[in-house]
């Protein structure tokens, strides 16, 4: 899995996929490093049409502050290039399956 992206990588992995969702982290983040296998484990199980995407928000400082992610872990979901869903800070694993599950039958199905 790929972490280190450029801002225009980025912004062309939204205009590719349908489905997109960003995991904005750093090393330091104690929620960051507890939440981060669960969300993987979501996506895959649940909601695999959504390519999931780490960035290291301390390593990618301009692409964290395009996308006005100021605090970690920060959760972003896209649809066809278009956010839909923002989460900073801890999310429960149920809340965000029920965020994303609403949207994903929606657009995804």
């Amino acid at each position: 899995m790929k972490e280190h992206f450029s801002l225009t990588e980025l912004q062309n992995i939204l205009a590719e996929k349908q489905g997109v969702m960003l995991y904005f982290y750093n090393d330091r983040c104690a929620p960051c490093i507890s939440l981060r296998p669960k969300v993987i484990k979501l996506i895959e199980s649940q909601f695999p049409k959504i390519e999931l995407v780490f960035v290291n928000s301390e390593e990618n400082t301009l692409v964290s502050a395009h996308y006005n992610v100021f605090s970690n872990p920060t959760i972003i979901l896209f649809i066809e290039g278009r956010e839909y869903f923002r989460h900073s800070k801890y999310i429960s694993e149920h809340q965000l399956a029920g965020q994303i599950g609403r949207l994903y039958k929606l657009a995804l199905e």
